[in-house]
């Protein structure tokens, strides 16, 4: 028997988090296409371990002063934190925040942590991935790509044989 590989995962935290979440709303007709929900963290650190065999997890996520209860959390679950400064800025009147971690993500898969690993799983739906994507591909190290939803970028199109819609799990990791 072969010894079993090494695969990490590359979890973008906003747009999963935001994927599973937000309702999806058909812009033609108004009606509800998918309703959110919350995912739980820990069912999910299960998931990946159980399913994939995923050693390790790094969940890129922005820092926001205040979250250090969640964060302590999310690392007792199994997940390696790998943080963003984040940015305030107004929508409409809205205050938010702003922490865009897909430089964090692709170097971390690409570079930092390349040679430590077998095998991949990206977690988003995001069509910035579309070349770490076709880079770990290219060098068959890629396993699986997890989208939130049906409502991932159209540039992963090419690689649906990877793709694993995690709302498709809902009733296994739903909070």
């Amino acid at each position: 028997m072969s010894p079993a590989k090494t695969v990490f995962a590359f979890i973008d935290s906003q747009n999963l988090h935001l994927g599973v979440k937000n309702d999806i709303v058909d812009s033609k007709s108004g009606t509800l296409v998918y309703a959110g929900w919350k995912l739980d963290y820990r069912k999910f650190r299960l998931y990946l371990k159980n399913k994939y065999n995923v050693s390790k997890a790094y969940l890129f996520i922005g820092h926001v002063a205040g979250n250090e209860a969640m964060y302590t959390s999310l690392q007792e679950m199994g997940y390696i934190l790998v943080f963003k400064p984040t940015l305030p800025f107004h929508d409409h009147g809205v205050r938010s925040t702003k922490g865009n971690v897909d430089a964090e993500l692709v170097l971390w898969a690409s570079a930092a942590t390349y040679n430590d690993y077998e095998k991949a799983i990206i977690v988003s739906g995001d069509g910035d991935f579309l070349c770490l994507i076709e880079y770990l591909e290219a060098r068959n190290k890629l396993l699986k790509v997890l989208t939130p939803n049906m409502k991932y970028s159209s540039l992963l199109n090419k690689y649906t044989n990877y793709i694993v819609r995690v709302d498709e799990l809902k009733k296994q990791l739903e909070y």
